[in-house]
């Protein structure tokens, strides 16, 4: 059964940045293969982020030239870089398959605010 731990969240001004780690565990069928969801408050969860191999990245347009997401093999981990952070970045964040092939994690809390 695959574990997905996310953490790195918090408050942060506009303009700020953070960096999101989801810790992977279990049968992963490839760890090349994930994505960074997000969902605000009373909004659907949507895609913000995907990595289908090392040289094809997809981003929602609003968070392109701000956010990248990256693999690190050896720690079995994904992470998300967001800077030029703004408030309507705010909202829990989550690490899953593009397909939501597998259980949710909780997810962390990124909350943009002066």
């Amino acid at each position: 059964q695959v574990q997905l731990v996310e953490s790195g969240g918090g408050l942060v001004q506009p303009g700020g940045s953070l960096r999101l780690s989801c810790a992977i565990s279990g049968n992963i069928f490839s760890i090349n293969n994930m994505a960074w969801f997000r969902q605000a408050p009373g909004k659907q969860r949507e895609l913000v982020a995907s990595v289908r191999s090392r040289d094809s990245t997809y981003y929602a347009d609003s968070v392109k030239g701000r956010f990248t997401i990256s693999i690190d093999n050896t720690k079995s981990t994904v992470y998300l870089q967001m800077n030029s952070l703004k408030p309507e970045d705010t909202a829990v964040y989550y690490c899953n398959a593009p397909s939501r092939a597998y259980s949710w994690g909780q997810g962390t809390q990124v909350t943009v605010s002066s």
